[in-house]
């Protein structure tokens, strides 16, 4: 069945021209324009996906974001034309699911659209985010079909969490307050540099799938692609 995407944007230039990106990409695609419209409508046609505008007239993109969460789990990619905005976005956790920046490119939303849609797809029982891919809690290890390679404790956790939660952005506050349990201080930087490390360790056992992913001015996220 084919996939319907509700686009909330109130410029209608660009709404048009995402919608038109989407039906190519072979989706179906809806555009609203004022805030005040969309729950409304997301109730009554029950959209696969919605993208969402953080600035719309009548309300904003969070007051909405807030009230379709209050009765949906269909999921949301927030736009936005702040960069500094997303961390406000992910501090709030009002449940969106990606985040993306104004301007742009009507192909990066389109492939945006489709990670986050193939990840609310159920996995087989039992199988792993990564098949091939083995953690070993108890060695600190991480194993594939290439090897295997250990990790310090720190590194194992922060991958961990990212792995056990494919395609979720975590912020570098929340990467610290998991693996940090006894609340230290510690600065972005020092995730940036785990995550460099680790990201160097992993190539060892994948070196064809870059697995933690950036996020300009969010975080990271574990993905596959």
């Amino acid at each position: 069945m084919t996939a319907r995407i509700l686009i909330v944007e109130d410029e209608a230039k660009l709404a048009r021209l995402l919608a038109d990106y989407l039906v190519a990409a072979g989706y179906e695609a809806d555009c609203l324009g004022d805030g005040r419209e969309v729950v409304p409508w997301v109730k009554a046609h029950a959209p696969d996906l919605v993208v969402l505008d953080l600035m719309l007239p009548g309300r904003d993109g969070l007051e909405v974001c807030r009230d379709i969460r209050a009765f949906s789990a269909v999921p949301i990619i927030m736009a936005t034309a702040r960069a500094e905005e997303i961390d406000r976005l992910l501090g709030l956790e009002l449940g969106a699911d990606d985040y993306i920046c104004k301007p742009y490119s009507p192909r990066e939303v389109v492939a945006r659209v489709k990670a986050v849609l193939r990840r609310m797809q159920p996995a087989p029982s039992g199988a792993p985010p990564h098949e091939g891919l083995i953690l070993d809690e108890a060695g600190f290890r991480v194993r594939s079909t290439s090897g295997e390679v250990e990790l310090t404790a720190v590194e194992f956790h922060l991958f961990a969490t990212l792995y056990r939660e494919p395609g979720r952005i975590f912020s570098r506050g929340q990467l610290m307050d998991r693996i940090y349990s006894d609340q230290r201080i510690v600065s972005d930087r020092t995730i940036d540099s785990h995550i460099k490390k680790l990201r160097k360790k992993l190539a060892e056992v994948c070196p064809q799938v870059e697995l933690i992913h950036s996020v300009y001015g969010a975080g990271y996220r574990y993905e596959l692609a």
